[in-house]
């Protein structure tokens, strides 16, 4: 299964509290950090709803 590397590039400052949580859902706390997450339907929907703040790499197992 393939695995996704989500990155925060832009700050949640300033933007609706349900972008918010589901920043903090991805597992994403400050600028620049970065978490790996399975390459899932949920997973892809979260990333989806934050995909202005987020950038996304695949990344082959």
């Amino acid at each position: 299964m393939a695995k996704l590397k989500v990155t925060l590039t832009r700050s949640v400052i300033g933007r609706p509290e349900t972008q918010r949580k589901t920043v903090k859902s991805l597992g994403l706390h400050k600028m620049h950090s970065s978490n790996v997450l399975p390459d899932d339907p949920s997973t892809r929907g979260q990333i989806f709803k934050v995909k202005h703040l987020v950038t996304v790499e695949e990344i082959a197992d």
